[in-house]
């Protein structure tokens, strides 16, 4: 009452600044360091702010949130990084994979940073433990690199006769790129597939890809957890379509744009996740009492429309397991 009374006597053109100077200092701010652009991660945005929501912060009621693009830009990652760290935001979250999380963590040793992977966060010396990570570093493992051989089996019962299978992964992204060329290989000889591994790090290169398949004829396309084929999804899908090749995603996005298959992690749902724990970071709990989260939500999703185009017939088992059929 003290505060409002002296507000009250204060002129309207002194009092406003003063009120607003204190409630921006006294609101915390989360920095949220993505590879790609804010269109792309508008779903999983969403979901992120479902979770700040579940443990009680909402954006610009309570928390504000400083957002920094890559665009598909990696090497902007280290100066969007270093203005999140100088802004001295309360937590860091990070979107776009391994790329990012190791960016982020290279810019502080203070800041608490919720991240999301694919892959194995102790191998990638972000954490040392999963269950008692230690540090300033937690966050959610999807688990899209290790899914590869449950992908191409899937991609293999929809087309049986498939024996050449071309691999297009991000030699930009290097940690994801060299896991999924060795995981793809291991689990075609043992389809008794042949593999051509096809590298693509901008959008004009993914179009000179597709162009080889004039010549090279695959069977079958398995396109690699990456977020830059994330956010290409739309010249994906229809350059999958337009070549005629079945093509397995790691993410449903592109199946909603016309994309053949996916099967992966549910991104909305790890994302609400590392929604929670920025908020539980925010509300004081320390990074190394948050275990990792081991994502557990898969999801197959088949566009039925996309393969009478390509004039394949989906086999009733792959309908029954499929979590959702667009027609």
């Amino acid at each position: 009452m003290r505060r409002r009374a002296f507000i009250a006597g204060l002129t309207g053109t002194t009092a406003w600044p003063m009120v607003a100077r204190g409630q921006q200092s006294a609101m915390p701010v989360i920095g949220f360091l993505g590879s790609a652009s804010p269109d792309w991660y508008a779903d999983r945005l969403r979901a992120f702010r479902q979770g700040l929501k579940d443990t009680g912060y909402v954006e610009r009621e309570n928390v504000a949130i400083e957002y920094r693009w890559a665009d598909g830009q990696n090497d902007r990652l280290p100066t969007l990084a270093a203005e999140l760290v100088r802004r001295q935001v309360a937590v860091i979250a990070t979107g776009g994979g391994s790329t990012v999380a190791l960016v982020a963590k290279r810019a502080t040793t203070t800041i608490p940073i919720v991240f999301n992977v694919n892959e194995d966060p102790v191998s990638l010396g972000l954490v040392t433990t999963l269950t008692r990570p230690i540090g300033i570093l937690t966050g959610i493992n999807n688990f899209n690199a290790e899914l590869t051989a449950k992908r191409l089996g899937l991609l293999r019962e929809l087309v049986p006769a498939a024996k050449r299978i071309a691999v297009l992964v991000n030699p930009a992204n290097a940690a994801i790129a060299e896991t999924t060329t060795r995981e793809v290989d291991s689990a075609a000889r043992a389809l008794g597939m042949q593999v051509q591994v096809l590298d693509a790090s901008t959008s004009r290169e993914i179009t000179a890809a597709f162009a080889t398949f004039v010549n090279e004829g695959p069977d079958a396309l398995f396109v690699g957890p990456d977020p830059l084929f994330s956010s290409r999804r739309v010249q994906l899908a229809q350059l999958a379509t337009y070549h005629r090749v079945p093509a397995t995603f790691a993410t449903r996005e592109i199946v909603d744009v016309g994309g053949l298959m996916s099967y992966g992690t549910n991104f909305l749902d790890s994302f609400r996740q590392a929604g929670v724990y920025a908020g539980q970071i925010l509300a004081g709990a320390k990074p190394a009492d948050l275990p990792v989260i081991q994502s557990s939500k898969f999801e197959l999703v088949i566009n039925a429309q996309t393969a009478r185009m390509l004039g394949l017939v989906v086999p009733s088992t792959l309908l029954a397991a499929a979590d959702e059929v667009i027609e």
